[in-house]
């Protein structure tokens, strides 16, 4: 009974499927591949119902350890089969498998995404008697191109509609030349090199019967290409190239586009006035060249239009009243141009379906008004930053309960008045940024309703009072950032139940009472910056146990008491992402007399660097040197620890050599206290730190020689000391002036004096130190 079983079903391919798991290197997923079994039965076989013969065979993600070969002897040429399926199988192998391949008739798809085969372009040509073949997957393998092969002739699959060779290896001038010549022009509906190194132009003007072309992430250049006739054209990604030139008319006959992304190119002049056609649903020239004004004809025939992306380029004047046209509008996303005039508050209010208003780094003026948001229930994120927009924050700006705002950023802008309590009626809020602004009076208790909320950013404003004890119900708080304020009273007790907080930022304020030990029981919390107040009382040892701290500056307070060696004992085994592409701004303070501290951690998303003149200092400071980025780090080691900032306060006792332990510091600041003993040996093992200060205490005895292993080092100081003993030889010590080694009585040797008045007798002595 079996054998007539797998006859009916066909014993062919029965033969094959079984050869084939005989030379799969990992056959754990064909396991239930049996010998006597009907193969239709077989995981990942369909059979067609009336012929009982293999029509689909879908292996994707199996894990397989097989051969090219092997797919293409014993799979490709099965009669029946239709759809191959191999996606993530581990297919490995030479594209050469396909030569002289005997093809089944039936085959109308091959996937073989993900997998690690590779071979050069014009190789294809080997599934040439494919003849039914319309969809082909080679996507993220590692396929090539070189001329030479390209001279051996061949042509892809003649019925071949649908060709995906996204990421791959494919580089240099001439791969898209020969997929066109080599027949793919005639029938090809969909291409895809997405993600390539492609160069040279973009010779597809003949290609009549392309509906979807992405050519997105390669290094193609030239002029905008000439589509010819694209009047089958529905999705077009050139985004992420080198183009340049204008864009031009040549997209007008594209009458069926819904899709168009130009964006990273270097496009330039301005947008053309006959605009895309009526049909688009999304349209992206962000980071080009653009410029001028924006022209009416752009929004006359724009209601399919959702998505509009024209950031990061040149644009200038007012948004034409016209936009009100774009009915089905989701997203607006005009940030990082020059648009000015009053927000087109109008025409906004009359685009219902906006989720995404997206302006920040523009000129814009005027005041927001009340309705902009309360009339939108659809709205999601709303970003205003870096404008110069006034006036108060409306009251009704959360009237309605059931908005759906997500994201509010109003930061870097002339906002005035307080901070309204209806906030908290935006139930869904997970990030509210209203910094760098003049908003005074206190910080609304009802911001504690906010349960969702992540970011909460109101630095550099006037704000006064306490930081509300509501606050403590947000479990999901992240990022609480209130630096520059006149905030006043102790940090809320409740705050230990915001357990996911992993930025606390409450520098240069007036608050007071000490430093909580419960902040060690955050075992996210990655930057605790306390600076410029009036913290008194000692410093919790704790906080040793935030095993996610990595910047912890309590400089310019009132603290008292030994350092607690217990700071250096993270564990190093950081929660990922806490902080991880966070946008930040440096500030490294200059080292004048008046300026206190190593330097000043920001929370800078949103604002203008040019704006950092607006930061103030309780000191006088001249920033000299900034630096903006992105939070990337990864630790393998013990002691996470990158920035440790005591200074200005009236600690004593010595310097903790556990601090040696800190494997990744790079700033360390102890200087300006009443700290007493040696300078340990173990801060040479150091071996990242680029930035020590100890100035300004009471240490003793010798420099240690192990300072000169401190390659890295860039900024010393042990001025104003009780010092003794020669300077070490080596390492960085002898590029820093004089002035770091000052008033310690008894230091000597380059650059100060020489020990003895002898320079052979510093270099000796420093020798056997």
């Amino acid at each position: 009974a079996a054998p007539t079983r797998r006859l009916s079903s066909g014993g062919d391919d029965a033969r094959r499927l079984l050869a084939f798991k005989a030379a799969v290197s990992n056959p754990r997923s064909l396991v239930h591949w049996l010998p006597n079994a009907d193969p239709c039965s077989f995981p990942g076989v369909t059979c067609a119902a009336d012929t009982r013969r293999v029509s689909s065979l879908d292996l994707s993600g199996g894990q397989l350890d097989v051969d090219l070969r092997h797919v293409a002897a014993l799979l490709m040429g099965m009669s029946a089969l239709e759809r191959l399926r191999l996606g993530y199988a581990n297919v490995t192998g030479n594209l050469s498998a396909f030569v002289g391949l005997a093809c089944g008739k039936s085959l109308v798809e091959l996937d073989l995404s993900g997998n690690f085969i590779d071979g050069e372009l014009p190789s294809l040509s080997g599934l040439g008697s494919c003849y039914s073949l319309a969809r082909l997957n080679f996507s993220a393998n590692k396929l090539s191109y070189s001329a030479a092969a390209a001279g051996s002739g061949g042509s892809l699959p003649p019925a071949l509609a649908m060709l995906d060779l996204s990421s791959n290896g494919i580089s240099g001038d001439g791969a898209l030349e020969w997929i066109v010549s080599s027949g793919g022009c005639k029938t090809l509906q969909v291409l895809s090199l997405h993600g390539n190194s492609v160069s040279g132009l973009i010779p597809v003007a003949g290609c009549t019967n392309l509906q979807v072309l992405d050519l997105s992430v390669n290094n193609f250049s030239g002029g905008m290409p000439d589509l010819g006739a694209c009047a089958s054209l529905q999705h077009l990604d050139l985004s992420a190239n080198k183009l340049s030139g204008d864009i031009g008319d040549g997209l007008i006959g594209c009458r069926r586009l819904t899709y168009l992304n130009l964006s990273g190119n270097a496009f330039s002049g301005v947008i053309p006035a006959a605009g895309f056609g009526v049909n688009l649903q999304s349209l992206s020239l962000s980071g080009n060249r653009l410029q001028g004004e924006l022209p009416s004809s752009l929004f006359s025939s724009c209601s399919s239009l959702r998505n509009l992306d024209l950031s990061m380029n040149k644009f200038s004047g007012e948004v034409p009243p016209s936009l009100a046209h774009c009915s089905a509008l989701e997203i607006l996303n005009l940030t990082g141009n020059s648009f000015s005039g009053n927000l087109p508050v109008e025409s906004l209010s009359l685009l219902s379906n906006l989720r995404n208003i997206l302006f920040g780094y523009n000129n814009f003026t005027g005041e927001l008004a009340a309705d902009l948001i309360a009339n939108m229930s659809a709205l999601e994120i709303l970003d205003l930053s870096s404008n110069n927009i006034s006036g108060p924050i409306p009251e009704g700006i959360c009237r309605n309960s059931g908005n759906s705002l997500r994201e509010l950023y109003l930061q870097d802008n002339q906002f005035h008045g307080s901070i309204p309590a209806t906030l908290g009626n935006c139930s869904g809020l997970v990030s509210l940024d209203l910094s760098f602004n003049y908003l005074k009076g206190t910080i609304p208790p009802s911001l504690g309703e906010l349960r969702r909320l992540r970011d909460l950013v109101m630095w550099l404003n006037m704000l006064q009072g306490t930081i509300p004890e509501e606050l403590s119900k947000i479990s999901t708080l992240e990022n609480l950032v209130l630096d520059n304020n006149w905030l006043t009273g102790s940090i809320p007790a409740g705050l230990v139940n915001c357990t996911n907080l992993n930025w606390i930022s409450l520098s240069s304020n007036q608050l007071s009472g000490g430093i909580p030990p419960w902040i060690g029981r955050m075992s996210k919390l990655a930057i605790l910056q306390l600076k410029n107040n009036s913290f008194s009382g000692m410093i919790p040892p704790e906080l040793g146990d935030c095993k996610s701290l990595i910047w912890l500056d309590l400089n310019s307070n009132n603290l008292t008491g030994p350092i607690p060696g217990a700071l250096a004992k993270q564990s190093g085994s950081i929660a990922a992402g806490l902080i991880s592409d966070k946008r930040y701004v440096y500030l490294k303070n200059d080292g004048s007399p008046t300026c206190r501290g190593a330097g000043s951690l920001l929370e800078f998303s949103g604002i203008r660097q040019e704006n950092l003149q607006r930061v103030p200092t309780r000191h006088a400071c001249n920033f000299t040197r900034t630096y903006m980025g992105d939070f990337h780090y990864t630790f393998s080691n013990n002691g996470s620890m990158i920035f440790l900032d005591l200074s200005y306060n009236s600690l004593s006792g010595p310097i903790p050599p556990e601090f040696g332990n800190m494997f990744y510091i790079l700033v360390l600041n102890l200087g300006h206290n009443s700290l007493t003993g040696k300078i340990p040996d173990e801060l040479g093992k150091l071996t990242f730190i680029a930035e020590l200060f100890l100035s300004h205490n009471q240490l003793e005895g010798p420099i240690p020689p192990t300072f000169s292993h401190l390659g890295l080092l860039s900024s010393l100081d042990v001025s104003n000391n009780n010092l003794s003993g020669p300077i070490p030889n080596g390492g960085q010590l002898f590029s820093f002036p004089a002035s770091v080694f000052e008033n310690n009585s008894g230091l000597c040797g380059l650059p100060l004096p020489p020990c003895g008045g002898d320079d052979s007798a510093s270099s000796d002595s420093r020798g056997r130190g």
